[in-house]
């Protein structure tokens, strides 16, 4: 005679709803198809950094906005958002996708603007999670900060909801310098209240951006000052200031 299928059973043998929606595991990032004007550094080769990799205090942010008097549901904010990612940054701030766009496991280039006396900074993320009303990212070692970004909408009441989400790191010593200064911490945190704006923007509303901002973890993990080798920053300082070596060497 079997034995009864317990609850644990079923639970351990139907797979989860979600699987596709999550990137499948890899050592080392790769970009492919890496379009016209951007520079592919700091990226390819590296690996994912999440919060536990990072060196400085840990933040968990929260930034929304509210679409007060739009029509719009949560899976359509997301469908524009992934379709128009890097239009809705600021300034100075590029996102380079595949055609694939935002999709489990694909990856993405920046080309950004990180702060005022620094050239422009090459680097990337992974898109670790997407499905209709929420993705995620994980940024490459080197990047500002290390772990997880959700951007996602949802309803409250009838009204939808746009939010950027982080619980992260300074990558090594010198990104947590740099967000100690108010210039830094503000220029990080701008990003995303321009972001949202402009989302906002997209669908006709005008609103205030609400955010929320916790340092949860003030220790800083000393074991992870060997980060700042992969700093992507100053790689790509060095890798400008070398360029006209670059275009002395020969072609084959």
């Amino acid at each position: 005679m079997s034995e009864p299928t317990t609850d644990h059973d079923v639970a351990s043998e139907t797979p989860r709803s979600d699987a596709g929606n999550w990137a499948k595991p890899v050592r080392t990032l790769t970009s492919k198809d890496v379009p016209a004007g951007a520079m592919d550094l700091n990226v390819t080769g590296h690996r994912v950094a999440g919060a536990a990799t990072g060196f400085g205090r840990l933040w968990q942010k929260s930034f929304s906005v509210r679409l007060e008097g739009a029509t719009i549901t949560p899976r359509e904010v997301i469908q524009v958002w992934k379709e128009n990612f890097g239009d809705f940054w600021p300034k100075g701030q590029r996102m380079f996708l595949p055609a694939t766009g935002i999709a489990p496991g694909e990856v993405g280039l920046i080309n950004a603007k990180p702060m005022p006396g620094v050239p422009s900074m090459a680097t990337g993320v992974l898109v670790i999670y997407a499905d209709d009303e929420s993705f995620s990212f994980m940024s490459p070692e080197g990047h500002p900060f290390a772990g997880p970004l959700t951007f996602s909408a949802v309803d409250d009441g009838g009204v939808t909801v746009v939010k950027v989400d982080e619980l992260t790191r300074a990558s090594d010593p010198f990104w947590e310098l740099t967000m100690m200064m108010p210039i830094g911490q503000r220029m990080q945190n701008d990003i995303w209240r321009s972001t949202l704006r402009n989302v906002a923007k997209h669908f006709g509303v005008d609103a205030q951006v609400e955010e929320r901002i916790v340092c949860v973890d003030r220790r800083r993990q000393w074991s992870q000052a060997k980060n700042i080798w992969q700093n992507a920053a100053i790689r790509s300082t060095f890798y400008a200031i070398a360029a006209p070596v670059r275009k002395l060497r020969p072609r084959r």
